[in-house]
């Protein structure tokens, strides 16, 4: 999907006069709000923004958002902890 907007270009020039990928920080500040109102996991941002979930902690920690995670989330990777030990017993 893609979203766009236009802005003035004296905005424009300011805020990308240091050189930084306005498009990035606004497709980041975008996924972060989703994951604030809690229309997407942490699962979902980590995978949208192409990042690990300690990555993804990161990106959330700067946006200053609490990462809760959600019951739904803890028991899928409780799920998924209990299949890898049953796939590979201890020794």
């Amino acid at each position: 999907m893609n979203i766009s907007f236009d802005l003035p270009p004296h905005i424009e020039q300011e805020i990308s006069a240091n050189g930084a990928d306005l498009s990035g920080e606004a497709r980041e500040a975008y996924l972060v709000e989703l994951y604030r109102q809690d229309r997407i996991t942490h699962h979902q941002l980590a995978e949208a923004l192409g990042f690990s979930r300690l990555e993804a902690e990161g990106v959330l920690k700067r946006h200053e958002v609490s990462s809760g995670v959600t019951a739904e989330e803890m028991r899928a990777q409780a799920a998924a902890l209990r299949e890898g030990l049953r796939e590979r017993p201890l020794e």
